[in-house]
């Protein structure tokens, strides 16, 4: 298990994902849609990559809106995996 990062290193990770939001010990992101369908494809792209990574965040789907949050649970917080994951999900918008 990959030890969670201390709080210097996680505002230097977040520089590198800048899209996401530190919210207590997960990172989020949330990204709207025009439809629904528009936003199941996104999820489904996010489990892809979510399988590659072995690391799963947590997903709500509300309708055109996606809120994805990211955190090692088994470790308690922030871990590098968070951020590698993040960055790779951050590719599929663009």
């Amino acid at each position: 298990m990959a030890d969670v990062l201390s709080a210097e290193e996680v505002r230097k990770q977040m520089k590198k994902v800048p899209e996401w939001e530190l919210e207590g010990k997960a990172i989020t992101k949330t990204i709207e849609f025009e439809t629904f369908s528009d936003a199941i494809d996104y999820v489904n792209g996010v489990a892809e990559i979510a399988e590659d990574h072995d690391h799963h965040p947590d997903i709500d789907i509300r309708y055109t809106k996606v809120l994805l949050s990211l955190t090692t649970h088994s470790a308690g917080g922030l871990t590098p995996a968070d951020f590698e994951a993040a960055a790779a999900i951050d590719s599929l918008e663009g």
